[in-house]
């Protein structure tokens, strides 16, 4: 039994088939399904039937992948604690980033990474905080960009920046032409706000209480864009995080209104599993991020909003 043949075998398990598998893993097909069979023939079981299609996994296959798969895993921290004990930058690095954060932050260190550190791969995915906290127990992932503080005693939380909130208000909005907005300018119901889902939503729930937004105006939304797009054309405002601000157009950037200080802001963070191995590519990621975020938010004084409930 290798480790190259429990891949292989975890390949056509994900894939439902032998050649979608060999074209993933740079084999041949042949070549995959002589090591699948090599393995099955020398634990004595079938773990695929390959009589149907998609090919179905037996139930002895279950246990065998289930066990294959924590294999794959330690092998790799092997590799993960040699790199770490000679410092070295290198190897995959997969990274979990909240939506809210992906489009405005990868533009701004992912190119300045990736030719700094040629070594380094790096598989990068938006999830939800919920799913994100999963796939660090799980070891899906191995960190992730998120809002924070989440309260898990599991995981390490790394500030990288702390990002103000600001107010998105149309011209013909009562608050237009306010140099600066209160909390308490807030009550008035009707504020966008995003969809269940979005730690964003719950900051901005935790700013103003559920109670104070008007059902009648309430919109769920995915897209701050989405809410920007709604603002100007109907009664409403919206709560967006301030690097978004740098996005807009200048005739929708002249719609922004900071908050009088404290702000409300978010603290943004690497997160990693206490048993993280991967540390010198997590280091060296949070020193590119540091850099380039740098001089790009300006602010006095902040309150951290919760991104939980």
């Amino acid at each position: 039994m290798t480790i190259t043949q429990l891949k292989y075998t975890l390949a056509v398990a994900e894939h439902g088939n032998f050649t979608t598998a060999s074209d993933k893993c740079f084999v041949t097909q042949p070549t995959l399904s002589m090591q699948v069979q090599k393995l099955e023939e020398e634990l004595g079981v079938v773990i695929f039937n390959r009589s149907t299609k998609p090919l179905q996994v037996t139930e002895i296959g279950q246990k065998v992948l289930f066990q294959a798969k924590k294999i794959v895993e330690e092998s790799s921290r092997m590799n993960d604690v040699v790199s770490e004990e000679k410092g070295i930058i290198g190897g995959t690095l997969k990274v979990g980033i909240i939506p809210t954060v992906s489009s405005t932050l990868l533009p701004l260190f992912l190119n300045i990474f990736t030719k700094k550190h040629k070594n380094v791969e790096l598989k990068i995915e938006e999830f939800n905080t919920e799913t994100i906290n999963q796939k660090l127990e799980d070891n899906t992932i191995d960190c992730a960009i998120a809002a924070t503080p989440l309260n898990n005693n599991r995981i390490i939380e790394r500030p990288l920046y702390y990002e103000p909130f600001v107010a998105y208000v149309p011209e013909h909005h009562s608050l237009a032409g306010n140099k600066v907005l209160e909390v308490d300018d807030l009550s008035n119901g009707d504020i966008l706000i995003l969809k269940d889902g979005h730690c964003f939503r719950n900051q901005v729930l935790n700013l103003c209480s559920f109670e104070d937004l008007n059902k009648q105006y309430e919109l769920k939304s995915g897209s701050f864009e989405t809410l920007i797009n709604l603002s100007n054309n109907g009664p409403w405002m919206t709560i967006i995080p301030y690097l978004h601000s740098n996005n807009l157009s200048p005739k929708n950037l002249e719609n922004i209104i900071p908050f009088q200080d404290p702000s409300p802001a978010r603290e943004i963070s690497m997160i990693y599993s206490k048993s993280q191995l991967k540390l010198p590519v997590i280091n060296a990621l949070m020193t590119t991020i540091s850099s380039v975020i740098r001089g790009q938010i300006k602010y006095n004084d902040i309150k951290i909003m919760s991104p939980v409930n």
